[in-house]
């Protein structure tokens, strides 16, 4: 047992490590809250249809990275790999089609089988939002704004947002076509995931990872091209608005979405403080998802970030909160510093007690866990109703009566 260890591509989020989680998925709730989003919570694991269907059969998450299992009743299920599929899961289940627009912020773990390198693990963590039915372009300036402003009180530099449209359905098949044709020229050097994508899903080509399919799509006819007018007056409202947001951007012509529910505006934050994984926030609009799902037509937008990679790079959580170390000699001291403890606690105050050990071991210990102050519980105090209290940073002690003990530990905390 002694050589046990996590899981390849998971870790324990030991206390500082998850406050730093913690700060930043409190942070984006609260920037989320102000625009309105609230949070919602879906089950870790869902069908797997949920994900077969929204997320492709030639995907790489589908083909080569889900944790899917049969259960003891013989059904399908995956543990999410991403959660907007849940989400609109959700909304389809919980009958909310007639609520609309429905507006929701979300953290959690998401798990997807790939090789774990900087800022990527198998169980991983993420935060969102998504939007659900409003089709106007003020959709997703929102939702762009929001994430810019999370990334901003994060405190986040370096950040680039990278802009593109994919259009509507029209100006989708029409550049489809001409894209398929393009690569059938070179369809005995295409990687063999991209072949098994070029006419079910030659979109996702242009996404390749593949340093010969990045070769072959540098010279591919351009997505804003092909749009069709209602299309370019679409993006160009998206755009007009985050300037008038104040949201800076720059356009990436080859940012794509490979999925047919993708529709319009397709977008990424993006930093070079992490290496090749530099995306730290992506997003985009899928008008056609719910009913890919068997919902109604029900237009969305969103975006997801990754938990880890925001917490390398965001500032650091507030300081938490000192101690307050509690120190009682004698049994009969002890059983009142149980009462002690829980009044100090209700006032707001970080109370520890030690467990056992003579005076000096205590104040030893006081140090270690960094106590701001000390509260000495003898015979002698508890028979005139008072404390010694120490503070630990100035080395000065004192007696306080027990009725004052909140606030003295308060005067000196502040």
């Amino acid at each position: 047992m002694a050589d046990l260890q996590p899981v390849r591509g998971t870790h324990d989020l030991l206390p500082d490590a998850l406050a730093k989680h913690d700060h930043v998925s409190t942070t984006a709730q609260k920037v989320a809250g102000t625009h309105g989003y609230d949070k919602i919570a879906t089950p870790i694991f869902e069908f797997t249809q949920v994900f077969d269907r929204t997320l492709g059969d030639t995907s790489d998450v589908v083909t080569k990275e889900m944790y899917t299992f049969e259960d003891r009743g013989g059904d399908s299920i995956t543990l999410r790999p991403e959660n907007t599929a849940g989400v609109a899961r959700a909304f389809m289940s919980n009958g909310l089609t007639q609520n609309v627009p429905c507006k929701y912020f979300y953290s959690g773990p998401m798990f997807r089988y790939e090789r774990p390198q900087k800022g990527r693990l198998r169980q991983f963590h993420q935060i969102g939002i998504e939007l659900i039915g409003a089709a106007q372009p003020i959709a997703d300036i929102e939702v762009i704004s929001c994430g810019a402003a999370i990334l901003e009180s994060l405190g986040l530099k370096n950040i680039n947002l990278e802009l593109n449209t994919l259009g509507d359905q029209e100006s989708r098949d029409g550049y489809r076509k001409t894209l398929i044709d393009y690569l059938m020229d070179f369809k005995d050097k295409l990687s063999e995931d991209s072949l098994n994508r070029l006419e079910k899903n030659p979109l996702r080509v242009l996404d390749s990872k593949d340093e010969g399919d990045k070769v072959i799509v540098k010279d591919a006819p351009i997505y804003s091209d092909h749009l069709n007018q209602e299309s370019q007056d679409f993006f160009g409202k998206v755009c007009e608005g985050l300037k008038a947001a104040g949201v800076n951007y720059t356009l990436n012509p080859r940012l794509v979405r490979g999925l047919d529910y993708y529709c319009h505006t397709a977008f990424e934050f993006t930093t070079t403080e992490l290496g090749a994984q530099g995306t730290v926030m992506a997003g985009g609009r899928y008008d056609g998802l719910i009913k890919t799902m068997g919902g109604p037509q029900t237009p969305g937008v969103g975006w997801a970030a990754g938990i880890e990679r925001l917490s390398m790079l965001a500032n650091d959580p507030a300081a938490k909160q000192r101690p307050v170390a509690l120190v009682p000699l004698g049994e009969v001291a002890e059983l009142k510093a149980l009462s002690i403890a829980k009044h100090l606690r209700s006032e707001g105050l970080r109370v520890e007690m030690g467990y056992g050990g003579n005076m000096k071991k205590r104040m030893t210990r006081a140090n270690k866990i960094n106590a701001y102050a000390a509260v000495v519980l003898g015979e002698d105090e508890l028979a005139k109703g008072v404390a010694g209290l120490k503070n630990l940073d100035k080395g000065e002690q004192t007696e306080v009566s027990l009725d004052q003990l909140a606030i003295a530990l308060k005067d000196i905390q502040s």
